[in-house]
Parts: C-alpha cells; sequence; structure tokens
C-alpha cells in the first residue's frame, strides 16, 4: 500500500545525492507515495538516464589503444560516465555493460562495488548499496511498484519502496530484489531468486548462511530467505 504522506527522513537522505530533480511528483516518488511519473521533471530525468545507457553500453576504446593499458582506459571512461548520472558513487567501482537504469539520482554506491553484466535498478525510490559488494550477472533491483486496482495504472500513477544492500554483500546470478527489501551486512544471496523479504546480516561476523524455503502456491519461483 501507497504511503499518505512524504516521507521528510527520505528526502533528507536525497538532498545528499547528485542530479536530483527536485519537484512536488519527485519528493512524493522518493516517499512511498502514489505519484505521475509523466510530469516533464520526471520524464526528463529519464530521458537522460536512457541517454547515459545508451553511451554507457555502447563506448568502448578506440582499436588502436595498446591492449595493456586498454582496460584501466575502459574503467576510468566507464567511472567518468556512471558519475554524470548516479546520485552517489564511491570508489573503485565496475560496472558491466549493459546497465539500466531508471533516474540514477536515486542510487548510491558504496566503495569497491562491481556488478557483472546485465544489471537493472529501477530507482523510482533510493536504492542504497554499501561497500565492497559484489552482483553476478542478470542481477534486477525493483524499487517500484503498482497498485493492484487498474485504474491507478491505466492513468500512470504508481508508487516506489526503497531497497537497500548492506555492505559486503554478494548477490548471485538472475536474483530479483524487490521493493521494500532490506539485505543485511555481509549475506551470501544464491542464484535464481526473487528476494521478497528482508534478510538478516550478521553484524559480528559479517557473514550469513541463508535457508531458502520455497512458497507454495502460485509463486512457485518466489524464495524467502532466512538468516540461520
Amino acid at each position: 500500500m501507497a504511503a499518505q504522506e512524504k516521507n521528510m527522513q527520505e528526502i533528507e537522505k536525497a538532498k545528499k545525492l547528485n542530479h536530483v530533480p527536485w519537484g512536488e511528483e519527485y519528493e512524493k516518488m522518493i516517499s512511498g507515495m502514489l505519484y505521475d511519473s509523466w510530469t516533464r521533471d520526471l520524464t526528463a530525468a529519464r530521458f537522460k538516464a536512457r541517454a547515459f545507457a545508451n553511451k554507457y553500453n555502447t563506448w568502448f576504446p578506440p582499436a588502436s589503444t595498446d591492449p595493456a593499458t586498454g582496460f584501466d582506459v575502459l574503467a576510468a571512461e566507464r567511472a567518468k560516465m556512471l558519475k554524470e548520472v548516479i546520485g552517489h558513487l564511491g570508489d573503485d567501482i565496475f560496472i558491466e555493460p549493459p546497465f539500466n537504469i531508471d533516474y540514477g539520482c536515486n542510487i548510491s554506491i558504496g566503495d569497491r562495488f562491481f556488478a557483472n553484466f546485465n544489471l537493472t535498478i529501477l530507482d523510482c525510490s533510493l536504492v542504497t548499496i554499501g561497500a565492497r559488494c559484489m552482483f553476478g550477472p542478470n542481477v534486477s533491483i525493483f524499487a517500484a511498484t503498482h497498485e493492484t486496482e487498474v485504474q491507478s495504472r491505466r492513468d500512470n500513477i504508481e508508487y516506489g519502496r526503497p531497497v537497500v544492500v548492506g555492505d559486503d554483500c554478494w548477490i548471485g546470478g538472475n536474483v530479483v530484489i524487490l521493493p521494500g527489501v532490506t539485505i543485511g551486512r555481509g549475506v551470501g544471496g544464491g542464484c535464481d531468486r526473487f528476494v521478497v523479504v528482508d534478510r538478516g546480516g550478521r553484524k559480528q561476523q559479517g557473514l550469513a548462511r541463508l535457508q531458502y524455503h520455497c512458497q507454495q502456491g502460485p509463486a512457485k519461483n518466489v524464495w524467502r530467505a532466512q538468516a540461520i
């Protein structure tokens, strides 16, 4: 269910981010309220994000580049492009393309982050990724959602929930993290999972083994995780 009032805590967090398209609908969006996703300020921000993705996902050093230094050139140029759109970016970041985002400005990434191919982040709410995290290929983070009632979807009305991934997490390939999920520090996740509930981390050890329980019923591909 969508929030009924603005979340001042989330708005204060957003004030520390770069490239934010401030406005009434933006504040409602990151607060988890129903909002109109087709206002000019939000469509302009998404256009910028798509222009970034087009460049980031297709750029490669010229053929004349020395192979011995080519990877350094590639990493430096990609980091430069990321800083032009991501809300907060730590040091030593490497994201393999294709990399797709909704806005980019709502994403905060800590130091020493690596993501393998085809990371998708729908950052209609704040998405915070801690330091020293690793993502496998085809990881998706969905901070966006919709009401089950049809009319609001017809009217382009939606809402979101923030997603948090703690420090030192490893998220395996094909994992989908859904709106409102918090993954605690040091958690290692398996492949081919839908994360629909919070995963706790062990602050003292920094790692948590996970036991997966298949949810019965229509959503048989949804797995719930609990730290053990």
